[in-house]
């Protein structure tokens, strides 16, 4: 690995660390559109790393935000729950769809969803 390429890994981080931390979001619309573009990467591998970098991001976090009592944990366990199994079955869907239709997919969704808490004003 490169020392430009390592540096952008850096940035991404940083960015996508902020960004999960302030918007609940994982980094991964950070993330994923910055693999592929800054690094080349194919988008079902942006997803599946983007995946792999949310944990440990999580974690701190989440420990950080439980500390200020910010977390509903009944909430949390029955969506981890649910949502633990549909990522499962995603994953799975993932290897079968292409990256410009996974693409198209994630672009559609980073839209609808910002217009509406635009258009709204709500998180």
């Amino acid at each position: 690995m490169t020392t430009t390429t390592i540096l952008i890994c850096l940035g991404i981080g940083i960015i996508s660390g902020i960004v999960a931390a302030l918007c609940g979001v994982g980094g991964g619309v950070v993330m994923v559109p910055a693999f592929v573009f800054l690094l080349a990467m194919p988008q079902k591998m942006a997803v599946a790393t983007s995946l792999a970098i949310i944990i440990p991001t999580a974690l701190m976090a989440t420990t950080q935000n439980a500390r200020n009592d910010l977390v509903n944990w009944k909430v949390a366990a029955i969506t981890a729950l649910s949502a633990s199994i549909f990522a499962y079955f995603g994953a799975g869907w993932l290897k079968s769809m292409s990256n410009e239709t996974l693409s198209r997919v994630f672009g559609t969704i980073l839209i609808v969803f910002g217009l509406r808490m635009l258009l709204q004003g709500k998180a």
